[in-house]
């Protein structure tokens, strides 16, 4: 509840400031007219993610509990005009997450203990989309767009060389995933800079588990497939 707190009185300090600048005015003065016309220019962001995973089961029954918490996202932005309304940008980041997974009792024995039915999974991501960002006509200093593509993702944490699993108390996933992505933003331009919030959703296609020795293990046997599901939210400056 404190970070949407802070969110919102942020965005209006922003959008405050922005009609204090003729941003949102019926008449604005345009602001960096010609910025976009570019055919390369940089920035960076910053933001907040939540992560999840989307699991599939080989035999149906209670599912895996996946308790969510917020990261955060900062990373840098190249883009190429390709045309007027379309661009290619190129996002890479460092993304940090955490997701609990608590098993159901009947996945073990009754003499196992809380600590085997809790895993901890702890992610720091280096993330690196490939996008294509198709922006609507500018209209005064705000210019909305939709913006969707490809990316990899190296898990710094993965402990995938290790020959440890779960019966020493370490999940494992795999190093390199791949996903798609899709989302939505808004550029608003003001006299110095232009202000991009934009929120985006992210698709796992591969399964990223790495399975336990013993075939029969209660906390990866019955996983089918285990993919990354996230949702980005981004404040780029350019």
């Amino acid at each position: 509840m404190k970070k949407i707190v802070v969110l919102l009185i942020f965005a209006l300090t922003i959008k405050g400031n922005a009609q204090s600048k003729g941003i949102f005015n019926k008449d604005p003065i345009i602001n960096l007219e010609n910025f976009q016309k570019q055919k390369l220019y940089f920035g960076f962001y910053l933001g907040f993610n939540s992560y999840d995973f989307k699991i599939d089961y080989k035999t149906v029954g209670p599912n895996i509990l996946i308790k969510k918490s917020t990261g955060f996202n900062v990373g840098l932005v190249a883009d190429l005009r390709l045309q007027e309304y379309i661009s290619l940008r190129f996002e890479p980041g460092l993304y940090y997450t955490l997701r609990d997974l608590n098993y159901p009792d009947n996945y073990f024995p009754a003499t196992a203990t809380l600590a085997n039915k809790f895993r901890e999974v702890n992610s720091t991501y280096i993330h690196f989309p490939l996008l294509i960002k198709f922006s609507s006509l500018r209209t005064g200093n705000i210019r909305p767009y939709l913006v969707g593509g490809v990316s990899a993702t190296l898990n710094l944490s993965s402990n995938s060389k290790s020959t440890d699993d779960n019966l020493e108390n370490r999940f494992r996933v795999k190093t390199w995933t791949t996903n798609y992505e899709m989302g939505f933003g808004i550029d608003i331009f003001s006299e110095y800079f232009i202000f991009s919030p934009s929120i985006r959703g992210i698709f796992g296609i591969n399964d990223e588990l790495i399975r336990d020795k013993d075939p029969n293990s209660p906390w990866t046997s019955n996983i089918q497939s285990m993919k990354t599901r996230a949702v980005f939210i981004n404040f780029t400056f350019h």
